[in-house]
């Protein structure tokens, strides 16, 4: 699978055109975002990780195949000045409210981190919103079993409404085929319903 990165989004203006289906990653800074998106194309720097967390403040762009899949700014930290702030917030709000393209939302979670304010607030906002969601736990490989089954339950009980919950290292490749998989799928149901 060819992945490209296609471009960084600082207004809704500069938001592609092409109509192709859009899978949009949410999460913490420092949640292992970056990381993850390069597991997911099989590439080492395709997005590259920052030494300053929050420091993304755009939407990223990466093609896979017939889909792009959209990283979102991280949250959970402020070095980025308050008019700034404000303009990617406005950003992520006309993109969930006129983005037709799409499909459906992931949130990263750190699996070491029970119900953390952010996390919890932003899936409290998934749930409120039209667009399917899912769950996608990091850094797995550094969580004892019985704290990530913990963790899964409490994800499962508290918030229903998203589709599924993956469990997932970047470090070892656990569970990223997997969730590639569910995101192909999404993109291909939509794709039928679309050309059907």
């Amino acid at each position: 699978m060819a992945v490209k990165f296609i471009k960084s989004v600082f207004t809704p203006e500069d938001l592609p055109s092409d109509g192709l289906p859009e899978i949009a990653l949410f999460g913490r800074s420092n949640v292992g975002k970056s990381s993850l998106i390069n597991t997911l194309a099989d590439r080492k720097e395709i997005a590259r990780t920052s030494s300053t967390p929050g420091k993304t403040q755009c939407l990223n762009y990466y093609l896979f195949d017939n889909f792009y899949l959209v990283d979102m700014p991280g949250y959970g930290y402020a070095r980025a000045s308050k008019t700034s702030r404000f303009q990617w917030i406005g950003l992520i709000e006309r993109y969930f409210e006129t983005r037709n393209e799409l499909r459906a939302v992931g949130i990263l979670i750190d699996a070491r981190h029970i119900g953390l304010a952010n996390d919890v607030v932003l899936m409290q906002w998934l749930a409120e919103q039209e667009h399917p969601w899912f769950i996608v736990l990091t850094k797995i490989d550094k969580v004892k079993q019985q704290d990530l089954a913990a963790h899964e339950k409490y994800l499962k009980q508290e918030f229903r409404q998203a589709q599924v919950v993956f469990k997932t290292s970047s470090k070892d490749g656990k569970g990223v085929r997997t969730l590639l998989h569910f995101i192909k799928e999404r993109v291909a149901d939509r794709l039928d319903a679309t050309s059907g």
